[in-house]
């Protein structure tokens, strides 16, 4: 009998096929030789049931009948590729064992695992691991296989991942949605991403930004000029910067101090794929996704680069000749010349900062392959040549300079410079014809953004006399604002997903976090498309905004008392115990009996909360979710149900209290004897006693400034603000602070 082999898509098994089977014949659904027939899944052809398979009660979504927690998950086909099925079962009547082809990876097994269960096939299997679609990788990947109970545990957790997130997902999308009658998506990932961009938010809301003054000091010794920045506390007094600049400017100097030392910087690591996607969306705007699916078909249609959803940026021994063979497959094309100047000793197995086995799981950096590139869409060729000028570098040697750090010393003021002389541009000759790079100081850590003021960087030599006389020709006030913080655009939101771990005290959590983050490489781009489907985010060009939908949600979430699901750390409880048990170390049982009480958890409390008014999800571009409601970040839905029959649109009072008391608590009123607390309403902070007469209410939109919660607590608790920038009611700007005139009405005046 044959061996029936299992690829995750259609494209991977007809390379499957060329390489060991070349003249198998095409079936459409299969390929058949004479030792091997190949077939394949189109992803996902078996998927959990809905909760209406369970009990017809389930197709009317009821808080009353939740939690939903089988005792057995049931697997339904998908009847969209349910043919496909049919065909897989069919053909595995005709061999004696089986192969699993599928992604080399825990959803790859998990989609095996799923055929595998549903269709009760016994037969022995074995498991195809490789990390490209190469004939040549593919052929010793055969010539190795490995045996299927080898990785029997990252069944188990792919499984529990899977049936975890549906648990999650489905009583937590449908307790918040009934009680709050809005359609209101929970998920696993999604929830503590969008509370992610909700602290940023809130963040920039609460800035205040204060007026500083730097000086600069220019400064001359025979035909060498430089600059330096003044060393002491930052100026909020302008007229102070100007009453010292007029001190030094023109007087004699000295240098108390020069040093000079050699520093090199190394090139950048190698790509993952949340690297990839960072690095694409800051230079060519392109999304998570597009990224992601111009990498797939780079991997898989043109089978030019090698498997992109790796969470590494680090390769093996084994990689280290497939390096050196793609290298030279680029003789002869539009790289040849940058080729030429590679220096192929610095690519060894010695050299940790590309070679190193102990950072690779399931695959190794995203790299060429040995095959030429023709025929790529201009998106694509942008993308490959990210990956291709990465892959080069490594063959390079350092960036070298020279760091000359002087301290002038003028009317006892002192001032910094620093000068950065370029000696050789090693790696950097490979990004010469583009945009200026950015450097790397260390190996291994990409430079993070900093005020790069005090540095200067130049190509010709520099030096000054440090027993020479030195004169400050003039000194120059500089103005400034603090900034905000910025935004999520798409990349930085990917850089706090992988790093989420950096906002964890727990070090146990913090390393699982270091591989996964808030969620997993092959991931985060549907997660960053999910909430802009559900209506949670919006995009302003490149910039996430949090819709008001999004920002109810949270609150919502956190005033129901269920802040694990906003935090970054029931993700690394998650990812960390998953991985134990990947491992062996864990129990899947033990695991999914506290995802269970989790799930009732959070459906006790949202029972208990409050129900918020439709209003409060308004405001905003807040777009109901189409098609299906609720599993998972990834799944989700009652197929065919209707969605909650939502309450007709009544008006509120401007300063009604969102909710009557699910939305964020701010303050207790501070008008005497009342008793009441301050919620946020449509236009203004109100009293949850107004039906009793309380009249306090401080107006959102106060002093040519949109009010924060930080804001208005500062104002009840203190009296006043912070000093902020003003619009008076004759139109005359000012810096001043708001202050609190009338602790019975919320009356406010200016300081």
């Amino acid at each position: 009998m044959k061996t029936l082999i299992i690829a995750e898509k259609p494209d991977m098994g007809r390379n499957i096929a060329a390489a060991i089977e070349p003249k198998a014949k095409n079936m459409r659904s299969h390929l058949e030789g004479e030792q091997y027939i190949i077939t394949w899944a189109i992803g996902h052809l078996i998927e959990l049931a809905e909760p209406d398979q369970y009990d017809e009660k389930y197709k009317k979504w009821n808080i009353n009948h939740l939690p939903i927690i089988p005792s057995e998950f049931k697997l339904i086909p998908n009847p969209r590729t349910y043919d496909q099925l049919k065909v897989i079962a069919e053909l595995a009547k005709k061999c004696n064992q089986l192969v699993n082809a599928c992604d080399a990876g825990r959803e790859g097994q998990h989609i095996f695992s799923l055929i595998q269960r549903h269709l009760g096939l016994n037969q022995p299997v074995k498991r195809l691991w490789i990390s490209d679609l190469t004939s040549e990788t593919i052929r010793n990947g055969f010539a190795t296989l490995k045996d299927g109970a080898e990785y029997e545990n990252l069944t188990r957790a792919a499984r529990s991942r899977s049936e975890a997130d549906w648990l999650i997902g489905m009583n937590g999308s449908r307790a918040f949605t009934t009680k709050h009658n809005v359609l209101l998506s929970v998920g696993r990932v999604q929830t503590p991403v969008l509370a992610l961009i909700y602290d940023r938010q809130k963040q920039i809301e609460a800035f205040s930004s204060l007026k500083f003054y730097e000086l600069e000091g220019h400064f001359a010794q025979g035909e060498t000029s430089y600059r330096g920045m003044w060393q002491g506390e930052r100026f909020t007094d302008g007229e102070k910067a100007s009453a010292l600049a007029a001190k030094v400017k023109g007087k004699p100097a000295r240098i108390q101090s020069y040093e000079v030392k050699e520093t090199k910087e190394f090139p950048f690591k190698l790509y993952d794929l949340t690297l990839l996607q960072r690095e694409a969306n800051g230079k060519y705007a392109f999304s998570a996704k597009k990224t992601l699916d111009t990498a797939q078909a780079l991997y898989e249609k043109h089978k030019v680069i090698s498997y992109p959803r790796t969470n590494s940026n680090y390769v093996t021994e084994q990689n280290i000749p497939d390096m050196h063979k793609a290298l030279n497959a680029l003789q002869g094309t539009a790289y040849h010349d940058l080729v030429q100047g590679a220096n192929r000793n610095l690519v060894h197995i010695n050299n940790k900062w590309i070679c190193n086995p102990t950072k690779v799981e399931d695959h190794h950096a995203i790299l060429p392959t040995n095959k030429k590139a023709s025929g790529l869409s201009p998106d694509e060729q942008k993308l490959y040549d990210l990956i291709v000028r990465r892959f080069l570098s490594q063959f390079y040697p350092p960036a070298a300079y020279k760091v000359h750090t002087v301290m002038t010393e003028v009317e006892q003021e002192l001032f910094k410079t620093t000068v950065k002389e370029l000696l050789s541009l090693g790696w950097k000759v490979i990004y010469a014809d583009q945009k200026k790079e950015k450097a790397k100081a260390t190996k291994g850590k990409e430079k993070e953004d900093t005020d790069e003021d005090e540095e200067v960087e130049v190509n010709e030599p520099f030096s000054v006399d440090s027993n020479g006389n030195v004169v400050c020709t003039d000194a120059i006030v500089k103005e400034k604002d603090t900034q905000p913080p910025k935004h999520f655009n798409e990349g930085t939101l990917l850089k706090a997903m992988e790093s989420a771990g950096k906002q964890i005290e727990d070090e146990e959590l913090r390393d699982a976090m270091k591989d996964s983050g808030l969620g997993t490489p092959a991931t985060r781009a549907a997660t960053i498309e999910r909430l802009k489907k559900v209506g949670y985010i919006d995009m302003q060009g490149k910039k996430i905004l949090l819709t008001q939908k999004g920002r109810m949600v949270v609150e919502l979430i956190r005033g129901a008392g269920i802040e694990l699901l906003t935090s970054p750390e029931m993700t690394g409880q998650w990812e960390r115990r998953l991985n134990e048990i990947s491992r062996g170390t864990a129990s899947d049982d033990q695991f999914m009996h506290n995802v269970k009480r989790f799930a009732t958890l959070i459906v006790d409390k949202v029972r208990k909360q409050a129900r918020a008014s439709k209003t409060d999800f308004e405001g905003e571009n807040a777009p109901e979710p189409s098609g299906k409601r609720g599993a998972s970040a990834a799944k989700s839905s009652s197929r065919g149900d209707s969605a909650p029959k939502a309450p007709a649109k009544k008006r509120t009072p401007a300063v009604k209290p969102s909710g009557d008391g699910a939305s964020s608590f701010i303050a207790m009123c501070p008008r005497p004897g009342c008793g009441g607390s301050l919620f946020m309403g449509r236009k203004g902070y109100g009293c949850s006693h107004y039906k009793e007469g309380c009249a306090f209410v401080i107006w959102k939109e106060s002093f040519g400034r949109s009010l924060t919660d930080t804001q208005v607590q500062a104002l009840v608790q203190k009296g006043k603000t912070s000093k902020l920038k003003l619009v008076l009611p004759d139109g005359t700007e000012t810096d001043g602070k708001i202050v609190l005139k009338d602790v019975a009405t919320g009356a406010l005046g200016t300081e």
